[in-house]
């Protein structure tokens, strides 16, 4: 057997792929870009075809950018997006499209059409609505599958089979029909202990009493601590690799990026940190030794991400999505070439160390532009920008990209403040996009007063994916029990005492601006 792993990590634009040796260094990253359809307001969608080539394109890259043979290779894992994946009882897509376009079969995780049917699935009086903080999100799965019943009744008619995207992954790698936890338990109701129980119940009183007929739901979750089978003979050919590479349970992306920074830092004292996986999304996760539940928290789930603790998350819809939203709405972003968000923050950085913390102020942004996963979940809530005027400038955009940055570091404190044991919260560990610019993390310890741990010689979420492949491969890492090395690459950054207090009227004017909104709603009923 090899003494290498491969993760593949499924975000919302890309596939990205990983080679790992077993002490935990990455020797080699391969990025592709996988396309994105909007065919009405609230609606994204993706082509599963396309994300499977993307992946199999990125694992081929990796591993011969890193210099190995497939025989190398002994286990691969896939972790991804909660997306909603649809197809037939022989294994071919369906559209989910409501623009009836034949190649979308995929409801992506951001999808919102089922807002509806979210508020009526959360008020059903069960276990499951409990274990999400009292009301269901639209990017859960069954409120998008109550919709896809509903609205496109012909389309459910032919389903035989519907994954969860990071499922989806392994079924095509495997053949295999197993489910895993990860996803079973956080995003489709399953009792959060694995193997956790399908629940039924649940399914019936929401109007899905033939969800596991039409999408081919075990009854019970796979639990993720050994391998669900080989990589078949088609795709060892698509991926490179060999027939005796290991295929572990699939990961939902967050979890991974969560396993990886803890593992970086070692499992000691683990009540004193939380994770940050901050990209397109972003999430704040916490484990727990004990199961604890929180209106605008989702969980606990236990074994999702780490053996025997359990897990819970608060978070923000859009971060990274919203910010790249605002440089096409600005007049200096709408250019044939409109600046990336890292050439932003390099103009920001000049300009902050000349006009100092306050840069950019007294413009507010309430960041809730796509609702609000915490700390209440509400999809129907939306974002404010305050102190506007008619300027065009670059500096316009410069001043509005990082006031929204300061909007949602101050979201993230909110919700951080909302979650069980955060009193006792001191570092965040942050992964995701918004690490790729040193001034993103040093904000973010700012604003929440937290020291923030980073790393920049490898990809934390991959790093977590390749962890979990280590250990469904029963592969001992050399780090075991112990922080991972490599660490030259990492970076503590304590909050700044004085930049800190200057962002407390930050934080005043995000908790006014919410209460502002209340008041606006109240208006209009």
């Amino acid at each position: 057997m090899g003494e290498h792993v491969i993760a593949v990590d499924v975000g919302t634009g890309s596939a990205r792929a990983g080679v790992f040796d077993l002490s935990g260094r990455q020797l080699a990253r391969a990025v592709t870009p996988i396309g994105l359809n909007r065919p009405q307001p609230l609606q994204y969608e993706q082509d599963s075809e396309e994300i499977w080539a993307a992946v199999c394109r990125s694992v081929r890259e990796a591993r011969q950018a890193a210099g190995l043979s497939p025989d190398d290779i002994a286990a691969i894992g896939f972790d991804a997006t909660c997306s909603l994946v649809t197809r037939d009882k022989d294994g071919a897509p369906i559209s989910i499209s409501a623009s009836e376009s034949g190649s979308f079969d995929t409801m992506l995780w951001m999808d919102h059409r089922a807002r509806n049917e979210a508020a009526e699935c959360s008020l059903a009086d069960d276990p499951v609505v409990s274990r999400f903080g009292g009301r269901l999100s639209p990017e859960m799965q069954a409120p998008k599958l109550l919709w896809l019943k509903r609205h496109l009744p012909e389309t459910w008619a032919k389903t035989g089979q519907i994954f969860d995207l990071c499922d989806y992954l392994t079924w095509r790698a495997t053949g295999s029909p197993a489910r895993s936890h990860s996803s079973l338990a956080s995003k489709w109701g399953y009792e959060p202990i694995a193997p956790g129980a399908r629940p039924d119940d649940f399914y019936r009183r929401i109007g899905l009493s033939d969800l596991a007929a039409r999408s081919g739901i075990p009854e019970m979750s796979t639990p993720l601590g050994a391998a669900i089978g080989s990589l078949s003979g088609s795709a060892a050919d698509a991926l490179g690799l060999t027939r005796r590479c290991l295929v572990a349970p699939g990961l939902i992306d967050a979890y991974a990026g969560a396993i990886g920074v803890f593992a970086s830092v070692g499992g000691a004292d683990f009540h004193r940190k939380a994770a940050l996986i901050a990209g397109t999304s972003s999430c704040v996760i916490r484990f727990d030794e004990n199961a604890r539940t929180k209106a605008g928290c989702w969980g606990g789930f236990r074994d999702v991400a780490l053996p025997d603790l359990w897990l819970m998350e608060a978070g923000q819809s859009a971060s990274g999505a919203l910010l790249d939203h605002l440089i096409r709405l600005h007049p200096a972003g709408r250019g044939a070439s409109p600046p990336s968000p890292l050439a932003l923050l390099d103009a920001i950085s000049e300009r902050l160390a000349a006009a100092g913390p306050a840069y950019g102020a007294p413009l507010t942004v309430l960041p809730d532009f796509h609702g609000a996963r915490s700390p209440v979940t509400d999809p129907e809530l939306t974002g404010t920008l305050a102190g506007l005027t008619l300027d065009e400038s670059f500096d316009g955009l410069c001043k509005l990209f990082w006031r929204a940055c300061v909007g949602l570091a101050c979201s993230i404190r909110d919700s951080l403040t909302n979650m069980p044991g955060s009193d006792e919260v001191n570092t965040l560990l942050m992964a995701g996009g918004f690490v790729s610019h040193p001034l993103i993390p040093t904000l973010y310890a700012n604003v929440t007063g937290k020291s923030v741990v980073t790393e920049a010689n490898r990809d934390s979420v991959l790093f977590g994916c390749a962890m979990h492949a280590m250990r469904a491969a029963e592969l001992a890492p050399d780090f075991a029990n112990q922080p991972a090395p490599y660490d030259r690459g990492r970076q503590v950054i304590t909050p700044n005492s004085e930049t800190s207090r200057l962002h407390e009227r930050d934080y005043s004017a995000y908790l006014a601006m919410k209460r502002h909104r209340a008041e606006l709603n109240a208006i209009y009923g």
